[in-house]
């Protein structure tokens, strides 16, 4: 039964508290504020929610709400909780183009090539945000991803499943700072979508035995500067990566051992590697400290057009377009991986370190502790004999030219 009635809460000035029964309480503070309270029991504690102002809410309301605050108890629910929520502001979600910015930019340190985190957001901008960009992230869905991959998918098939990772690796994101419900269904969206054709994987390789004739062509090829000429034949001669060779400093090379060591941070696999020279490669080395502008030991060996910038990853490229040939730079580490198999007995394990591969034989690579330098010096020195005709020489390296 009600203990209160209209009249008796609008007198009401003395602090305390006045019941009108079945935990309904109108509260009078000190300073003469009036607020309405019901009081329960939550899994045997007792809790007192409060309802509202008395000015704002009248005593017919009040016992609404106490009511309302009983039954969602008796259904299980947490009132506390749904009252918190409802108090929070609303959180903005981010479109699937500003959370695909986001996640760029949380992974960029973690990149250690810089075209990898140049083209993973300029795949997206150009094949993904057109479609998707301007959507909230927690509303693309399956079937919107699926039709913006097929436009894609068999015509540039390589780019296409990158795309796809990459839109994969925002949803996750975002599902996982609790802005979707699901993660990326990746696995039912490739089910949507054409098979791709097959496609050999392998970079377009030089065979083994033109590689002298091309060697000879490069070096007189005049339409070519001499230093991209000999950045080239650098390349070929330590069956190093363009990247590495393009970004290639003179600190890096131990003259007095004839050594190119690479630091962790420019290899592929995050550890150091170092190049046992051969004649021909420190005579090119010698060949462009003579062509050097700057004294500065940390300078780049192999320059780009822009003073202190590397080459960019399209020269070397252009280089063998321009001799209307169709193989590719890195086809060229192909090319010595061929002819030390077919043409020379050194094993397998040295061949592999000459390359800087990774061991994927968890047992192996326990038990290979060394980097089989010396080993890997007699390689490369073959390597030279074959690509030059081991006329070669040790130099010394010039002083710079004035």
């Amino acid at each position: 039964m009600a203990n209160l009635t209209a009249m008796q809460v609008r007198n009401a000035k003395e602090a305390g508290r006045y019941g009108d029964g079945q935990g309904l309480f109108l509260e009078v503070g000190k300073s003469g504020s009036r607020s309405w309270i019901v009081r329960v029991q939550v899994d045997g504690k007792r809790r007192d929610i409060g309802l509202g102002s008395a000015n704002d809410v009248s005593l017919a309301d009040a016992r609404t709400k106490a009511e309302e605050v009983r039954r969602a108890l008796r259904e299980g629910r947490d009132v506390v909780a749904e009252k918190r929520a409802a108090k929070a502001e609303p959180v903005k979600l981010p479109t699937f183009r500003e959370a695909a910015i986001q996640v760029h930019r949380e992974h960029l340190p973690s990149w250690k090539n810089g075209k990898h985190a140049d083209q993973w957001l300029a795949t997206l901008e150009q094949h993904a945000f057109p479609t998707l960009g301007d959507i909230p992230v927690r509303d693309v869905t399956g079937p919107m991803v699926r039709d913006t991959l097929a436009e894609i998918w068999l015509v540039i098939p390589e780019t296409a499943r990158r795309v796809r990772q990459r839109i994969g690796a925002v949803l996750d994101w975002a599902h996982a700072k609790g802005w979707r419900e699901t993660d990326a269904p990746l696995r039912a969206i490739t089910k949507g979508l054409p098979k791709q054709p097959k496609k050999d994987n392998h970079f377009a390789a030089i065979p083994w035995k033109e590689l002298p004739a091309f060697l000879e062509k490069l070096r007189t090829n005049d339409r070519v500067g001499e230093p991209y000429r000999l950045a080239m034949e650098f390349l070929i001669l330590t069956a190093a990566r363009s990247g590495e060779v393009r970004g290639a400093r003179w600190s890096e090379i131990d003259v007095s051992s004839s050594e190119w060591r690479i630091p962790g941070e420019r290899m592929k696999a995050g550890k150091p590697h170092t190049v046992p020279l051969s004649a021909r490669a420190m005579a090119i080395l010698s060949r462009m400290q003579e062509l050097r502008t700057s004294d500065d030991k940390g300078a780049l060996i192999f320059e780009g057009s822009r003073k202190g910038s590397p080459m960019s990853d399209m020269t070397l490229t252009m280089m063998l377009r321009r001799m209307d040939l169709d193989f590719t730079v890195h086809g060229f580490r192909s090319c010595f991986r061929d002819w030390a198999a077919e043409a020379t007995n050194f094993s397998r394990e040295v061949c592999e370190a000459a390359l800087a591969h990774t061991v994927e034989n968890r047992v192996e690579a326990a038990y290979r502790r060394g980097d089989l330098l010396e080993k890997r010096r007699k390689l490369m020195d073959a390597w030279d004999g074959f690509c030059v005709g081991g006329t070669g020489k040790v130099v010394s390296f010039a002083k710079k030219r004035k």
